[in-house]
């Protein structure tokens, strides 16, 4: 019942008192605990009697009061959230993880991770906040560096496969991901496939390594040439230029993500390039500029909404339930074929 107690005087400058849970028990005929329990969202209370509380509440301008609920349970309820401010497919994922945490009664914090900001100070800003499990999207920390946070709060990390680190993984195949677009250019007639590297970092070793594999499996091992790219799109239009400058251009090329394929995109076009009828460009993430008309990326979902709620999921485990065995969900990634693959010609 504390969790929601928003008493207090009116302000000195005449304005009128916050409304407070017992007004709303008042307006609906309940008990305080009961109106608790609907605004907690916690099982019990009919159908009927949630809609009667809610309306009331929603009349009257009632609002929990965070900070009241905080000192009265002495947790925030809070999960902190590293992202990188330049990646359209880390702001899909947020989004996503708001509505898996506010469906269970958590709330976000969010922390960037920028070009002059570093992953680990964003993480120190979480904790500061009092952030009581931290989901980290993409993150470049090292193994011995998460293990070493997981001994301060709950860490669940997405997208990246760690080894050994005591930590939740929710990511998806990425090696996997990338053989399946190699699978689907071979199979419309593809041999010369080019891939656009994206640096360092696991996930871009277990994306290569699914392009090399993928090459192989399709007996196009002479064929195999790994490009130097990046994540950006500025990185996409360097690979485009090199390609086009070195005068030996492959019939397909395979981004590291789309970012990197819609920068390739963009420099093909302006060169006066065919895509995909001289040339099929294909990305990883199906962020939400690839479905634009303007793009129409072929490229692999890695089903944002559910790693999302599996993070939420796996952090509430640990913080309501307990657990302490680290838990890895794997997902399997999925092809999504647009208009920037065809047939050579």
């Amino acid at each position: 019942m504390g969790d929601f107690e928003t008493a207090g005087p009116a302000g000195g400058n005449g304005a009128s008192p916050r409304p407070r849970l017992e007004d709303v028990a008042a307006r609906v005929g309940l008990s305080t605990a009961s109106v608790s329990l609907v605004l907690r969202g916690v099982p019990g209370p009919s159908e009927r009697t949630r809609q009667r509380v809610l309306k009331a509440a929603a009349d009257l301008g009632y609002r929990p009061d965070r900070t009241a609920s905080t000192l009265a349970s002495r947790r925030s309820r809070l999960l902190g959230v590293v992202i990188d401010i330049h990646s359209p497919f880390h702001a899909e994922l947020v989004e996503h993880l708001h509505t898996a945490a506010e469906e269970i009664g958590y709330d976000l914090v969010l922390s960037t991770r920028t070009r002059t900001r570093t992953e680990s100070t964003a993480i120190e800003t979480l904790l500061a906040f009092r952030c009581e499990a931290l989901i980290l999207l993409g993150s470049d920390s090292t193994d011995a560096e998460l293990a070493e946070l997981a001994r301060r709060a709950p860490v669940i990390s997405i997208g990246r496969r760690i080894i050994k680190a005591g930590l939740d993984v929710v990511r998806t195949a990425d090696d996997a991901g990338v053989g399946q677009i190699v699978d689907h250019l071979a199979e419309l007639g593809h041999r010369s496939i080019v891939y656009v590297d994206g640096g360092k970092g696991v996930i871009v070793t277990d994306r290569r390594r699914g392009y090399r594999s993928a090459m192989r499996r399709n007996t196009l091992d002479a064929h195999i040439r790994v490009l130097h790219g990046g994540s950006t799109e500025q990185a996409g239009e360097q690979a485009a230029r090199h390609l086009l400058e070195s005068g030996d251009l492959p019939t397909a090329v395979v981004a590291y993500n789309d970012q990197c394929a819609i920068g390739m995109l963009t420099a093909f076009r302006r060169a006066g390039v065919d895509v995909p009828g001289k040339i099929s460009v294909a990305g990883y993430d199906d962020d939400t500029l690839s479905r634009l008309a303007s793009f129409d990326l072929t490229t692999v979902s890695q089903n944002a909404e559910e790693q999302a709620r599996q993070a939420v999921t796996v952090a509430v485990e640990r913080l309501d339930h307990g657990r302490t065995t680290p838990r890895e969900m794997v997902l399997n990634p999925s092809l999504i074929a647009r208009g920037t693959t065809s047939e050579p010609r």
